[in-house]
């Protein structure tokens, strides 16, 4: 398994801290938003933009690219933090969220975003559009690949297992998904809402090949997508156990974050603690 370099770990750190910066940004221009999600994927969003992903921001619509699809549309400040940073649109936009007529809505929006491959939100449907945009490249001739992300309280959502059937069906092994395991949805643990577990089996009973990561560790996150697809001829899972709002040490794994309504002073606690961890790389 290829791991990154000292150096090259110490960037991704660093940007993964910019990112989560950005996260915060647009909470407090808005005043609320899914932040404990967009928390736990930002290090999965880190890895894929900055060290995977063959994309251009000066050419959004460029044919060759690969593309990434955040099925779990409500997490869309990672994303959005994540375009920013890699040069899809001026950052300054990020002050928007919230606003009257934005650009950054509730859920990713690709009619008024570069960068954004579809709309997202409805949940349980972004592996069907990865599915579909995988299938193309195949029919294509290209070699590009296809990314999505999914939440584990997502996939109580039945048209998730109809696609993961199908894309099995298809041998799209030009797809390589993620599912967020953060362990909770809005109101409380997801195990106690509709539990898939154990996840492993059930995706592998589906056909496809399977690995469970740490999905806050950026040497795990870039080891394991660069050995995809792990199997020829079977789309890839990743299941990232993560945790609900990392990086900020007095949300972290608490249910009540997952949709935040920020105080002043909870921002300033929350505003240090990323200094603190920025600060802290070496």
């Amino acid at each position: 398994m290829q791991i990154l370099g000292k150096e090259e770990e110490i960037r991704l750190k660093r940007i993964a801290v910019k990112i989560r910066k950005h996260i915060l940004r647009m909470i407090k221009a808005g005043g609320a938003g899914h932040i404990g999600g967009a928390l736990s994927c930002t290090d999965i969003m880190t890895v894929l933009y900055f060290n995977i992903l063959r994309v251009d921001p000066q050419r959004p619509d460029w044919p060759e690219r690969d593309r990434f699809v955040l099925s779990a549309g409500h997490k869309c400040l990672a994303l959005y933090g994540t375009l920013a940073e890699k040069g899809f649109f001026d950052s300054s936009l990020l002050d928007t969220y919230g606003a009257l007529c934005t650009k950054l809505g509730g859920h990713p929006d690709m009619h008024k975003l570069p960068g954004v491959e579809s709309n997202t939100g409805a949940l349980g449907h972004g592996l069907s559009i990865a599915g579909g945009m995988a299938m193309g490249l195949k029919m294509d001739g290209l070699d590009s690949k296809v990314y999505v992300i999914l939440g584990d309280g997502e996939l109580a959502e039945g048209s998730n297992w109809e696609a993961a059937a199908a894309v099995s069906h298809h041998k799209l092994d030009n797809l390589v998904a993620f599912v967020d395991r953060n362990k909770f949805q809005h109101g409380g643990r997801t195990v106690d809402f509709m539990s898939y577990e154990p996840l492993d089996k059930r995706w592998e009973a589906f056909g496809w090949a399977v690995r469970v990561i740490d999905g806050n560790d950026l040497q795990q996150i870039y080891g394991n997508v660069m050995d995809t697809p792990f199997e020829k001829g079977r789309p890839s899972m990743i299941i990232a156990d993560t945790i609900k709002s990392k990086g900020l040490p007095f949300m972290e794994d608490k249910a009540s974050f997952h949709y935040w309504k920020v105080t002043d002073e909870e921002m300033k606690v929350a505003e240090q603690a990323l200094q603190e961890i920025e600060e802290g790389i070496k």
